[in-house]
């Protein structure tokens, strides 16, 4: 059997096919334009962008310099301590009166941590005992100073000394040169001397 198909009908489906393809085209040509219509980057606004973005690096490389000085500083405070402490400890190890010769120690242990605090404290009696018997006195000048190495929490620091002695069987001495290697630590807040090493 043959059916047939008259003009009105391929007339129909042509219109129907050509309105398919001619709607498909116009919603393609919305869609371009709507994707035209995305917000451009115009130069006022990269100006901007990079402008911020400058600022922003301005403001972390002021911020690393700034910690940088306070680092530093904290730094130099703390290495200038560690030296004042060593030129303290020199001079209280150096300046000894009988007449005073147990507070004169007692000074000496307080400001020592450590080693040296345990081994001067075992000899600390009979170093009084010396003392008094012979009316010893010396006393000690710092005349120069330096720091050798130091980390966060400890430091090594050469002195130099001149140390006047006198006594009863000698009145008064030439004054002594004497240089001594003196480790300084932080003990909780404070900074004392843990060790001490004459060097010739």
């Amino acid at each position: 059997m043959i059916t047939q198909i008259d003009d009105a009908d391929i007339s129909e489906t042509v219109t129907a096919e050509s309105g398919d393809a001619a709607e498909s085209d116009l919603a393609d040509r919305e869609h371009a334009q709507a994707g035209d219509r995305r917000p451009r980057m115009t130069p006022q606004r990269l100006a901007i962008f990079i402008g911020l973005a400058a600022l922003l690096l301005l403001g972390m490389l002021v911020g690393w310099l700034g910690f940088r000085v306070y680092q530093g500083h904290t730094e130099a405070e703390q290495h200038a301590l560690f030296v004042q402490v060593a030129r303290q400890g020199a001079v209280n190890l150096t300046t000894i009166d009988w007449n005073e010769a147990d507070s004169d120690v007692r000074r000496i242990l307080d400001s020592a941590t450590g080693p040296f605090h345990d081994d001067f404290a075992q000899r600390s009696e009979p170093f009084v005992d010396v003392v008094k018997q012979s009316h010893s006195t010396t006393e000690g000048t710092v005349t120069a100073s330096g720091l050798e190495s130091a980390s966060e929490n400890e430091a090594q620091v050469m002195v130099s000394v001149s140390v006047k002695t006198s006594s009863t069987a000698v009145p008064q001495q030439d004054p002594r040169s004497w240089r001594m290697r003196i480790t300084v630590q932080k003990v909780g807040g404070d900074v004392k001397v843990s060790k001490v090493e004459f060097v010739p």
